[in-house]
């Protein structure tokens, strides 16, 4: 008799050879020792790590470390219940007091993660059947939140208000869209698309992970960046495990929307509050992002050094118009995508491979990414093993 854990694994690794097959098998790289920039592999191997999200160099910052270890003392390692049980702490409620006032806007709620902090936004906004219009490039957490929610998808062209505009007269009432595409390092048309929800009567969903804590006056994100106000778009999501480098998330907007999350958000109500120290630690990030502006300075400024030099040697980069820590590099097939990332390992660079499903066929690349931490040499040792790479592994168009 077959035992079920056989039969269950006898259809399981056909499929996981296949996508080893494919190019597309991925695994977990162990680190110790990160400081901001750089940490030594399992095998004893330092590495400059340049493709993190940690954009402002905080999450080995030691006033973070103080802010968490102090609270952890007075509130334990867990907060030990879900926020409507009893797992709601005052760090919690006074972190949510200073993401509201970080972006603008009357309330905050706070969620475990961004997936989660989506799923649970929008599945408490969205009827069964109901008309959403998506850029086809978003992050994989919103498409997976409008699809669960069991609503009906028109996805537009990437970044593309006028397509947007189309699905609009189709009769999509949510316009869901991210601020900083992952991916890409473009930013969205905010100011289209918010002067579009205007004209049709729809509300505006934008997920600013990669661009809260980075962009616009005080790190207040893309949406400040491109001086849309709060209610022209009056559904933020953040994550606080980027810029902040912290851990957690969180849905910002009118009192209304963050008391219906609080009511209707599934992720939120059946699910255990994050750490209380955490929320310090979060607390504590934000003040240093108001404070220190030098860090979006110096990122930014590396990301523009990294643009210009890849540029002049001819480097399929890509990217949007405007600046953000976050330079893909195409190289089209997924096999050159590895190929290339090794080629970085043998110069001490870690640059994960970005391969398909997270982005289209044919455009797998090396998404670089900068931190504060990161310094000019950094970038020239990534432009001379970039540059080597390309010698030796030509990029593929693939169709």
């Amino acid at each position: 008799m077959t035992r079920p854990a056989d039969a269950l694994d006898h259809w399981l690794l056909p499929q996981l050879r296949e996508r080893e097959q494919a190019g597309l098998y991925r695994s977990c790289s162990v680190y110790k020792g990160y400081d901001g920039s750089a940490g030594t592999s399992a095998q004893g191997r330092r590495e400059t790590i340049l493709c993190g999200n940690d954009y402002l160099g905080l999450a080995t910052d030691p006033r973070l470390v103080r802010a968490f270890e102090a609270c952890a003392q007075r509130e334990g390692s867990g907060s030990g219940a879900a926020h409507l049980v009893s797992g709601h702490r005052a760090e919690h409620e006074a972190l949510e007091a200073d993401l509201a006032a970080f972006t603008g806007r009357p309330a905050a709620l706070f969620f475990s993660t961004g997936y989660m902090a989506n799923l649970g936004a929008l599945q408490a906004l969205l009827g069964r059947g109901a008309l959403v219009a998506e850029d086809r490039l978003n992050h994989a957490s919103l498409l997976d939140a409008v699809r669960l929610a069991g609503a009906r998808s028109l996805r537009y062209r990437h970044a593309d208000a006028a397509h947007l505009g189309e699905r609009l007269e189709e009769g999509a009432r949510l316009v869901v869209t991210d601020g900083v595409f992952s991916m890409d390092g473009d930013v969205a048309p905010l100011a289209e698309a918010a002067a579009l929800c205007r004209k049709h009567g729809a509300t505006l969903v934008v997920d600013d992970a990669h661009g809260l804590g980075v962009l616009g006056p005080d790190g207040r994100g893309s949406l400040a960046e491109a001086d849309v106000d709060w209610a022209d778009a009056p559904v933020l999501v953040g994550t606080l495990g980027k810029a902040f480098g912290a851990f957690g998330a969180f849905v910002s907007g009118s009192a209304a929307l963050v008391e219906a999350l609080r009511q209707f958000a599934r992720t939120y109500i059946y699910t255990t509050a994050p750490p209380p120290g955490l929320a310090a630690a979060a607390r504590e990030a934000l003040r240093i992002a108001r404070e220190e502006k030098w860090r979006r300075e110096r990122v930014l400024s590396l990301a523009q050094r990294f643009r210009d030099e890849a540029r002049s040697r001819g480097l399929p980069l890509g990217g949007g118009s405007t600046l953000t820590p976050i330079q893909p590099v195409l190289v089209g097939g997924s096999a050159t995508a590895l190929a290339w990332s090794r080629v970085l390992e043998e110069h001490g660079l870690r640059v994960t491979a970005i391969r398909p499903p997270t982005v289209p066929e044919g455009t797998a690349r090396l998404r670089v990414s900068l931190t504060a931490r990161h310094g000019e040499a950094d970038i020239d040792r990534l432009i001379t093993g970039l540059c080597e790479a390309a010698r030796r592994y030509p990029v593929e168009t693939v169709v």
